[in-house]
């Protein structure tokens, strides 16, 4: 009978750390884990364009946020997740992408952070793939550690690139307001 109570016990255990939840084609993690800080989902979309699923995001936070102001003004770990659904989402695209998402979120005013971009922007030259997955970590007080697929790939210092980083996705003019929506758990 104990030996049934453990394995009920590590069985639960063993879900509750690898529950996830399907965002359109994608599955991600309720919780993540960067230098020892735990960050769970605050909320995911998924971002369509002419009907085609194109990759989904997932807001991950310490605390929960429905006020994109509070996430872009707050000094403290999070992170981003972004999966890759569609063949369509190319390495070309998404470096002009960000690169259009900067500019709109800064109204064009990116000179300061002119060289982070383009040093962040150099993260994405690998091709990627149908179920790719990017991590864009802010690390409280330090800066943006970037992943590809769970392997770092490079570090943006700054708070200042950070806000300019999820403001692409949270600010006024975000790249997808359904997206925008699903981070800040207003969407379904």
């Amino acid at each position: 009978m104990k030996n049934i109570i453990t394995l009920s016990i590590l069985l639960v255990i063993t879900t509750m750390m690898t529950a996830q939840i399907r965002v359109g084609d994608a599955v991600i993690p309720y919780k993540v884990t960067f230098e020892g800080e735990e960050l769970t989902l605050n909320g995911a979309g998924v971002r369509k364009v002419f009907g085609v699923e194109t990759y989904s995001g997932g807001l991950y936070t310490v605390n929960k946020y429905k006020d994109d102001r509070k996430v872009l003004d707050t000094d403290e770990s999070m992170a981003i997740r972004l999966n890759i659904i569609s063949k369509k989402v190319t390495n070309k695209r998404m470096q002009k992408v960000f690169r259009k998402g900067f500019d709109d979120a800064m109204f064009g005013n990116t000179q300061a952070l002119d060289t982070r971009i383009d040093k962040f922007l150099e993260l994405f030259a690998v091709p990627t793939q149908i179920n790719d997955y990017f991590d864009l970590v802010y690390i409280k007080g330090k800066g943006v550690r970037t992943f590809k697929n769970g392997e770092e790939v490079g570090y943006i210092e700054g708070r200042d690139f950070k806000y300019a980083l999820f403001k692409i996705w949270l600010g006024n003019e975000p790249a997808c307001e359904l997206i925008k929506g699903g981070m800040l758990g207003k969407n379904g």
